[in-house]
């Protein structure tokens, strides 16, 4: 069954191939400007005629031109829109199978008026993929239903997230996440909590960028991921209402209110959502370590309440110049509790000596908020200015209560151990940046500058409960943690079309860093760790490369180099205890890594990308499973270097009139070579997986939708090898009130197959790891639109805090 899902992706990637074995009709044109100049890099849509459905896009070359193949005969309109001018649509025209049509010229006009004429209603795919990035359109999927934003990464083409929620993208750790073009500065724990309180009808799309130009903060050695909110883009007063249900173990709830204004001088945008629900998963440790062997079976739960709130305002100075604000905010309060039995024998006869029977209590609760200020110029010269200043929090308040105990032969209470903590974390991030871009020659150039600065200040206070069950802080493993940095950057970059066939891009970002850490014990004892220290420069440089072969091949070659700073909670020492016999561990001395990464792509019929890449790690950083005493615990390390070489295919085509599919194969090769604890490190690892999506119309306003990934035997960690997982969903969507409404209902991991297995056996201790959640769902939601349709360009305003809020962890 497990396999079923990459079986299906490989059959549904031959069947679009196949597709594209008849000679396609095509249709040519240029694009010019009001003075009869060439055009290039403007957007050419083929719609169909009668409902103006997308059907495919094109972007003109240097001299204007483009070509679109056409799999079928039938009847169409262009529609062409580029930035700074008015969008226009031609006429409506016929193809027949295997006939070569040839557009007039269109004249694009300075966008100085609102757009008259046809109203034209587009559909976008649910997948598209770019020469630069790929893009998962959330709006158009139905198996998005209730999902969270964690759960939409897991299922994104290229994307993996373990059991302990860390993400990465084509098998490369350190992947940085966006929200709305701004970084989140969290660790792994509190950007999985954040993550999983934005719902999926809050999401407009997800962008996945494996290369980013100079033009990015260097952060991220796997690339980025933007998570794109829906902002206003109609004129007129207009919102929106979602609710949905998700049924798991228990059920659980979601909803959210947006409410916009736009006219010509003013855009306003507001939404608020929230999330309820109980939240159960299993963890089985099974470990070998010198002559004992320890069983740990874990039930946890998580009750979680959250609240999202954005707001903002656009005000149009004039047709160059907009200034705005922006604020978003988010409060979670939620509750841990885990309840963990751990037998324990002497492995060589397998002799009982104990067990463990521990509780966990852990109430916390989070605050994230940013603050934005920002300005935009932009003129028909082709110059545009953007400023952005930002202030950003965290506040996160945890405390935990844990009593251990132990039982002998007859289930007598041997002794027990109750420690309690508290752990509040205050994280202020402050940041400025500007951006410029200008026509320089035949091409373009930017240009920018950034400042950042992140104030830290963390404490771990501990207790253990003395006989008559007061809490004593045992100044020993107490202490304050306090962590500043400031990052200075610049870039330049260029990029210019040297004829019809070849372009290029290239730029280079130079960030200096500036942090000391700093830890007090409440002991008043000083160790190696107390205070770090760190001033350094560097620079990333990047570059493009693309050949348009001829008109059904292209190909392209990126070259980037990247850094990926630990976060904040990472280098912070404090021990987090799930019971006495398992805990995770921060480490002061963890350095940044650094990542060399090329990759080609060829592109064929604009449809099918077949990416080859290859990946050098500097420093490899990873969460590492290790020993002390009768205690297992994990700490992220550095371990030395890491090589992938991998190997990608997806498509996204039409494959019958009422079937849209996108499939996506992957392959990596893993080569990791270093020391843990000065054990030596040499693991060569080959993993793989599939990702697919198909929807289906079906008539009568319902459409239905399969989708599914499968990831095959991996590595994680350096020394955990994982077994093969994936999920298969299926959902119908039915749109009602004369296409203002819709109403969703889905089924996850309908298989369950999305439990995990792994295995660690180094130096000298061997685990079994095991685990599942609550994967299997049924889902329902609903969505009403009201007020005004008329839809109008919305601003793309991505903010300064791009690389410190993904740190916070």
């Amino acid at each position: 069954m497990r396999n079923f899902t990459i079986v299906a992706a490989a059959i549904l990637l031959l069947l679009t191939t196949q597709s594209m074995a008849q000679a396609p009709a095509k249709v040519t044109g240029s694009v010019t400007d009001a003075s009869h100049k060439a055009l290039a890099a403007a957007t050419v849509s083929l719609l169909q005629a009668k409902d103006s459905n997308l059907v495919k896009a094109a972007i003109t070359d240097a001299n204007g031109k483009f070509e679109i193949a056409i799999s079928k005969k039938g009847s169409y309109l262009l529609g062409y829109s580029l930035t700074g001018f008015e969008n226009k649509y031609s006429t409506v025209f016929s193809v027949n199978e295997g006939q070569a049509f040839v557009a007039e010229a269109m004249a694009l006009s300075p966008a100085v008026a609102k757009l008259q004429g046809v109203t034209v209603v587009s559909k976008k795919p649910m997948i598209e993929v770019r020469a630069d990035k790929t893009i998962f359109n959330v709006e158009a999927s139905i198996n998005a239903t209730g999902s969270n934003a964690l759960e939409l990464l897991q299922k994104s083409p290229g994307i993996q997230v373990d059991n302990n929620d860390n993400i990465s993208m084509k098998g490369k750790t350190g992947v940085k996440i966006y929200i709305d073009g701004k970084m989140m500065q969290l660790d792994t724990k509190d950007l999985a909590a954040y993550l999983k309180s934005i719902n999926s009808n809050d999401i407009e799309a997800i962008e996945m960028i494996s290369n980013p130009s100079a033009k990015y903060d260097a952060s991220g050695n796997a690339g980025i991921i933007n998570i794109r909110l829906k902002k206003n883009k109609k004129y007129g007063t207009n919102g929106s209402l979602n609710l949905g249900l998700v049924q798991g173990v228990t059920p659980k709830g979601n909803g959210s209110v947006a409410l916009n204004y736009r006219d010509k001088k003013i855009n306003l945008f507001s939404n608020v959502g929230g999330n309820i629900g109980d939240y159960h998963n299993e963890l089985n440790l099974y470990r070998i370590q010198k002559d004992t062997l320890y069983d740990q079976k874990s039930l946890n739960k998580s009750s979680n309440k959250s609240i999202n709130i954005k707001a903002g305002a656009d005000y149009f100075i004039n047709s160059k110049s907009t200034i705005g604000i922006m604020a978003t905010t988010n409060y979670g309060k939620n509750t841990w509790e885990s309840d963990s039995y751990t037998p324990i024998y002497y492995k060589p006869t397998g002799q009982y000596i104990k067990s463990l029977q521990a509780f966990n209590t852990v109430p916390g609760n989070r605050t994230n908020s940013n603050f934005n200020l920002n300005y935009r110029y932009a003129d028909t010269s082709g110059r545009e200015i953007n400023f952005d200043a930002d202030y950003g929090l965290f506040r996160g308040k945890g405390r935990s209560y844990q009593p251990n105990n132990y039982y002998g032969n007859n289930n007598n209470l041997l002794y027990s151990v109750i420690n309690r903590n508290s752990t509040p974390t205050d994280i202020d991030i402050y940041t400025a940046k500007v951006d410029a871009e200008q026509k320089l020659g035949k091409g373009k150039f930017g240009y920018g500058l950034k400042t950042s600065i992140v104030i830290t200040n963390n404490t771990f206070d501990f207790y253990n409960d003395s006989p008559s069950g007061v809490p004593v802080k045992i100044l020993s493993k107490s202490n304050s943690f306090k962590y500043k940095e400031n990052v200075n950057a610049a870039y330049v970059n260029y990029q210019q079309p040297l004829n019809e066939k070849w372009s290029f891009q290239a730029g280079v970002r130079a960030e200096q860093t500036n942090s000391e850490g700093t830890l007090k014990r409440a002991d008043e004892t000083i160790q190696g760790d107390d205070r770090v220290k760190r001033n350094y420069l560097d620079f990333f440089p990047s570059a493009a490369l693309t050949w348009n072969l001829n008109k059904k091949n292209a190909f392209n070659l990126t070259f980037s180099r990247r850094i990926d700073r630990p976060t904040y909670q990472d280098l912070n020492p404090f021990e987090n205890k799930l019971d006495e016999l398992t805990y995770e561990k921060g480490n002061a001395f963890l350095r940044p890594q650094y990542t060399n990464s090329v990759e080609l792509t060829h592109t064929f019929l604009g449809t099918i990308n077949t990416t080859i890449g290859y990946s050098h790690v500097k420093d490899y950083a990873t969460m590492v499973t290790d020993t002390t005493a009768n205690a297992t615990f994990i700490q992220q390390k550095n371990l030395a270097t890491q090589q992938i070489l991998s190997f990608n295919i997806g498509s996204s085509l039409p494959i019958r009139k009422w079937w849209n599919g996108y499939a996506n194969i992957w392959y990596n090769y893993q080569m990791f070579n270093g020391a843990i604890n000065d054990k030596a490190l040499s693991i060569n690892i080959p993993s793989y997986g599939a990702y697919l999506q198909q929807s289906f119309t079906l008539g009568k306003n319902y459409t239905a939708e399969l989708s599914g990934y499968f990831n095959g035997p991996s590595v994680w960690g350096a020394t955990w090898k994982t077994k093969p997982q994936g999920g298969l969903d299926i959902g119908l969507q039915k749109a009602i009130f004369q296409k203002r409404a819709t109403i969703k209902i889905s089924a996850t991991d309908i298989f369950k197959t999305n439990p995990w297995t792994a295995i660690s056996d180094f130096g000298g201790t061997y685990i079994k790891g095991s685990g599942a959640w609550e994967s299997r769902t049924f889902r329902m939601s609903f969505n009403w639109r009201f007020g005004s349709n008329e839809i109008k360009n919305a601003r793309d305003r991505k903010t300064g805090l791009e690389s410190e809020a993904k740190r916070i962890k």
